[in-house]
């Protein structure tokens, strides 16, 4: 018997093998379905993928898409699948003997199984769905080549030629791929009864104890170009490494406090609500965040404090580390000395409406002062106490400081950078922030002229960034512009140009700008 089938055409080997991969996903999307644990193949490897990625990747990718990483990364996994399905379809349906082809599909559903139960969600939901994707796409290979293989000797039809029967060939196709669709489908609407939209947009969140001031006049309504003194939820940066953002019910949500603690805690979402509440300006930043970048944002949060929890608990003494578990498995942990009266929260609302999924729905971490990646938790599940000595989070071992306190930045929002602009009077705006201590100035310089005071937005809270601005009437040419911040001690941001890694970018903020004759 010949080993190949030169009558395949590498169109025919590469449609089998889409439409194999394609019917096992859409046979994973149905299982994810069956439980709120369980996870599609796409899903369970990107987890992987970024829990392994090495960090200069990880930083590329963030610095190169910013937060639509998660979509770069989606489009990435898709784009490898359709090469590696495609040349394993070509490889099966071209050979008489297709077990080669079918291992292949075998393997990658079986790497998926093992991205399932060994990532930070691992477990045996994790594994079913890509051992089912796996069967299901060994299944159909094996159908298409016995579909081809099996009329070689067959002339009955009109449409045979070369040793196949397109007809029946593209029926089988039409057949299988409807079916995958619609399996698919099933599993997306069985998926859709774990998503909490209504619930959330039915959730009435109690007032809080202690309301803040109503915010003044924003200076971003009067300053073309400038950030808003609060950033909206659908603007506000995601930096995380949920690859599918986790589907929290409050109904079901669970709040452990443990470790170093005289007595243990479990809340529910209710009991959370019925804590005293407070509200908080503060402003977050990522410490992925480059000189002059976006990762930072503004918010009015409404949570339960922190500390209070905490000293219901009862902290050993001998603790010197919070660490924060989401849901997802990861893991950030800050200094218990963190504690020291700021408005450390477990946050359920920013802006006056509840975190949406995306930025932690039901609840979540905001600890002033130090970037997210020690502090900032989202989708909590878990606060324990432990030592430094005893634990590292999630991004610890991979390069990045224990200790992330943020650092006093400024950054110009407007002209933007690399822009030509007109000759007409304008305003140089932006926003800078510091730790705990405030901003006391900003100066900006043109080229090499002097530094030049910014007028100042309102101080919301030592802890929120603060609007500046200052009129340039410029002329034609190139220019750069320069701004720094001095922070409510007295101390100004240094020059020094240095990495994010491992804590933090520093340097002042500077770009090019074009006026036109």
């Amino acid at each position: 018997m010949s080993e190949s089938h030169p009558s395949v055409t590498v169109g025919v080997g590469a449609l089998s093998g889409l439409i194999a991969a394609g019917s096992g996903l859409a046979v994973g999307e149905l299982v994810a379905g069956i439980d709120v644990e369980a996870r599609s193949p796409i899903a369970v490897i990107g987890d992987r993928i970024i829990d392994l990625v090495p960090v200069a990747v990880e930083r590329w990718a963030i610095n190169l898409f910013g937060t639509n990483d998660k979509a770069a990364l989606l489009i990435g996994i898709f784009l490898t699948l359709i090469i590696i399905s495609s040349l394993v379809g070509v490889h099966t349906l071209r050979s008489t003997r297709p077990t080669k082809g079918m291992l292949a599909a075998a393997l990658i559903g079986l790497a998926g199984a093992t991205a399932g139960t060994t990532g930070r969600q691992g477990g045996l939901y994790g594994a079913l769905p890509s051992l089912a994707a796996g069967l299901t796409s060994v299944g159909v290979l094996w159908l298409f080549h016995r579909k081809v293989h099996g009329q070689t000797n067959s002339t009955t039809s009109p449409d045979f030629e070369g040793g196949i029967d397109r007809r029946r060939f593209i029926m089988t196709s039409v057949a299988v791929g409807a079916s995958a669709v619609t399996v698919g489908g099933l599993g997306r609407v069985l998926q859709s009864r774990f998503r909490i939209a209504g619930e959330r947009a039915s959730l009435v969140l109690p007032a809080a104890k202690r309301r803040l001031a109503r915010a003044p006049l924003d200076p971003a309504l009067q300053v073309e170009g400038l950030s808003s003194l609060f950033t909206p939820q659908s603007r506000f940066y995601r930096i995380d490494t949920a690859f599918v953002t986790p589907r929290v019910s409050a109904t079901d949500w669970k709040l452990k406090v443990g470790g170093m603690v005289k007595n243990p805690l479990t809340l529910s979402f209710d009991d959370l609500l019925a804590r005293p509440l407070i509200e908080t300006d503060v402003t977050i930043a990522c410490v992925s965040n480059e000189v002059g970048g976006d990762l930072v944002g503004n918010a009015r949060w409404l949570g339960a404090r922190l500390d209070d929890l905490l000293d219901e608990a009862g902290i050993d003494p001998n603790a010197d580390q919070i660490v924060g578990r989401s849901v997802d498995g990861w893991t950030g942990g800050f200094p218990v000395e963190t504690l020291d009266g700021r408005d450390c929260i477990i946050a359920v609302a920013m802006n006056g409406e509840p975190l949406t999924p995306a930025h932690g729905y039901p609840a979540r971490l905001i600890i002033p002062g130090i970037y997210g990646y020690v502090s900032a938790t989202k989708w909590l599940s878990e606060i324990e106490l432990t030592r430094f000595d005893q634990f590292e989070g999630y991004w610890v071992p991979r390069g990045w400081s224990a200790l992330g306190p943020i650092k006093t930045q400024s950054r110009i929002d407007t002209p933007r950078a690399n822009r030509t602009i007109d000759s007409e009077t304008t305003a140089i705006a932006g926003v800078a922030w510091s730790s705990l201590h405030g901003i006391k100035g900003v100066d900006v310089r043109v080229d090499d002229g002097p530094w030049k005071p910014a007028t100042l937005g309102p101080e919301q809270a030592k802890t929120t960034w603060r609007q500046w601005w200052v009129p340039w009437e410029p002329t034609s040419g190139n220019h750069v512009v320069q701004c720094r911040a001095t922070d409510g001690t007295g101390i100004t941001q240094t020059e020094k140009r240095q990495d994010v890694i491992p804590d933090g970018a520093t340097g002042f903020h500077t770009i090019a700008v074009t006026v036109r004759d």
